[in-house]
């Protein structure tokens, strides 16, 4: 099967054309090689690819007749993904969060003006030292 049809398969991209443009964009391996969107995928094949920041590592176990639901994905792949990867993400969403809620728009002007004022107060320690 090819390895966009795979990736598709066993549900990591929503379409077929979204895996064409990671593999493109050199974002996919099979074996440690970098692959072209037809490139054969067997069982045994170890597939890296980068998502959502992250790196996720997985073993082809079998190769699934079309795509499968949820609950099956796991008979067609392994995940060998490291924990402190889904860890690190974690981390990037909440750092994104602390200053400002998503969805919450631009700075106000109060906040523009705390902003720079936090700048200039590193700035001036940066000078006094």
């Amino acid at each position: 099967m090819r390895i966009d049809k795979y990736l598709w398969c066993v549900r990591y991209y929503k379409t077929r054309n979204m895996v064409t443009e990671a593999c493109k964009k050199n974002h996919v391996t099979v074996n440690g090689q970098i692959a072209k969107p037809s490139k054969e995928v067997f069982p045994t094949d170890r597939i890296t690819f980068r998502k959502d920041q992250i790196t996720q590592i997985i073993t082809v176990l079998d190769i699934p007749e079309s795509r499968v639901g949820a609950k099956l994905v796991d008979i067609y792949r392994k995940n060998e993904t490291p924990p402190e990867a889904y860890a690190h993400l974690e981390l990037l969403k909440l750092s994104k969060e602390h200053y400002r809620k998503s969805g919450t728009g631009r700075p106000t002007k109060k906040d523009r003006r705390d902003i720079d004022e936090y700048g200039n107060e590193i700035f001036d320690e940066e000078e006094e030292v």
